[in-house]
């Protein structure tokens, strides 16, 4: 797991462009980094490569890849155990009940925030929450973000369900084949495998604007009330749910150096960052419409997770 150490003042000047007019860039070590993503048809995976690719083309001398997974709780495991560097994550997955990171761990920056989506196809009996009870339904992925606040929700409201594991895609398509009756989808908005489903055959999203409710009072600090927009899928209205905010981890043990070109890399490599415009959102193309949420000033909002000294470093020159 170790990784060089780089000089500060050469990722920096590398990070922010200012040796594009150099003839060469500083002699460095290189670095391979390795980056959990999520399963398929994740927003997870898309914006971690997305990701990768932007710190491999900005970081002199770092080349990051990406490795598929369960998503969030799967990654957690994964860093803890040092099989990979960096890694996403929902928020309420990470904290501790005593309201920590797990050791070893901190955050570079929180990136978007993922809506809780309940579908089900337009012909579905299922008109609200409860009526899961007795239902096969998808907690999307083993280890994901989803698989976690679905419990909770599940638990919460004492419905007992007949439970499938099953990634995003697999999920979407067991619905529209009638393998089972609803999916959980903890994601960014719009979500591709539910935009596939969606383009192909009426789908309906099931409203969990109390179970929203039951999350902020039960595990107050990660949940906030949310809203799907009616222009997320074909055909779906406007719906209450509840948002859950992502943060990018690394391990404690990659040098600040390195964390601090890689936030720099994240929120400016494209431009200055101007508050209040589109140019304050992070370099990741809009091929990503979460990297729109992407900004500094939610960046540095992780909760009770303390950013890691690197990141910690950008953010401090942020308000010079």
């Amino acid at each position: 797991m170790a990784v060089p150490h780089l000089s500060r003042r050469a990722l920096i000047l590398a990070a922010g462009g200012l040796l594009a007019g150099c003839s060469r860039r500083p002699e460095i070590d290189p670095v391979r980094l390795r980056l959990a993503t999520g399963p398929a048809g994740a927003v997870y995976r898309r914006i971690g490569g997305s990701l990768a690719e932007h710190i491999t083309q900005q970081v002199p001398g770092a080349t990051v890849t990406t490795v598929p997974s369960g998503a969030s709780t799967d990654n957690i495991r994964m860093l803890r155990a040092g099989e990979v560097h960096l890694g996403l994550t929902s928020l309420d997955a990470l904290i501790t009940t005593d309201g920590r990171a797990p050791d070893g761990l901190s955050a570079v920056c929180r990136l978007y925030d993922s809506h809780l989506h309940l579908v089900v196809m337009a012909g579905s009996a299922i008109d609200g929450f409860r009526d899961l009870r007795g239902r096969r339904v998808s907690l999307g992925a083993h280890d994901s973000g989803t698989e976690f606040t679905s419990l909770r929700i599940l638990e919460l409201g004492r419905i007992r369900a007949t439970i499938r594991y099953l990634s995003q895609a697999e999920s979407a398509a067991a619905l529209r084949d009638g393998a089972i009756d609803a999916m959980f989808s903890l994601t960014g908005v719009p979500t591709p495998a539910i935009t596939d489903l969606a383009q192909r055959h009426p789908v309906r999203l099931i409203p969990l604007d109390e179970q929203a409710d039951a999350l902020f009072t039960a595990f107050p600090g990660p949940y906030a009330p949310a809203m799907i927009p009616a222009t997320a899928y074909a055909g779906v209205p406007a719906t209450r749910t509840v948002a859950v905010p992502n943060v990018l981890l690394a391990r404690n043990d990659l040098p600040d150096d390195l964390v601090y070109a890689i936030t720099d890399t994240i929120f400016t490599h494209t431009g200055t960052i101007t508050s209040g415009s589109r140019d304050d959102t992070a370099a990741v193309p809009d091929a990503v419409p979460e990297a729109w949420q992407i900004n500094v000033r939610t960046g540095i909002a992780t909760s009770s997770i303390p950013l890691h000294p690197g990141a910690a470093a950008w953010f401090r020159t942020r308000k010079r």
